[in-house]
């Protein structure tokens, strides 16, 4: 009997502790995205990062943006789909290990960190594989100006 009530006792406690826990997760202290995204874009850092939880789980790493009249669009975005080996055909030119997260074919992707994109988010080598690895469909994407 002593046995059940403090298998009982501890179970209540450990209820009343999760009750205290906040519903939602807070960011990441200096990261201008909610704990909601997957991925957070900084445009005006010109830097992203990767969280869970609002926990950074990679980055900052450097990007470049959209070029004049070509901007990466601002707000908050859902992962559509991934393609490893996506070529543009708009620009003809390849964009490996894409992240779409428009339905205007805005997406993260391996490109060069010294020239603007096309409204694309270019990341280096490593971090595309990254992102690509890391983020799903239906991931929250926050692009800050």
């Amino acid at each position: 009997m002593g046995k059940l009530r403090v298998a009982v006792t501890a179970g209540m406690l450990g209820a009343a502790g999760m009750l205290a826990l906040p519903a939602v997760a807070t960011a990441a202290p200096g990261i201008p995205c909610s704990a909601a995204a997957a991925a957070c874009i900084d445009l005006s850092a010109n830097t992203s990062w990767l969280q869970y939880n609002g926990v950074v789980t990679y980055g900052g790493v450097p990007i470049t943006s959209g070029k004049p009249g070509y901007e990466t669009p601002p707000g908050t975005f859902h992962v559509t789909y991934k393609d490893i080996d996506h070529w543009s055909q708009a620009y003809d030119a390849p964009m490996p290990y894409s992240v779409f997260f428009t339905d205007t074919g805005i997406a993260f992707h391996e490109g060069s960190l010294t020239q603007q994109s096309h409204g694309c988010v270019h990341l280096s080598p490593e971090a595309a594989r990254t992102y690509y690895n890391a983020l799903k469909p239906g991931d929250v994407v926050e692009v800050v100006p």
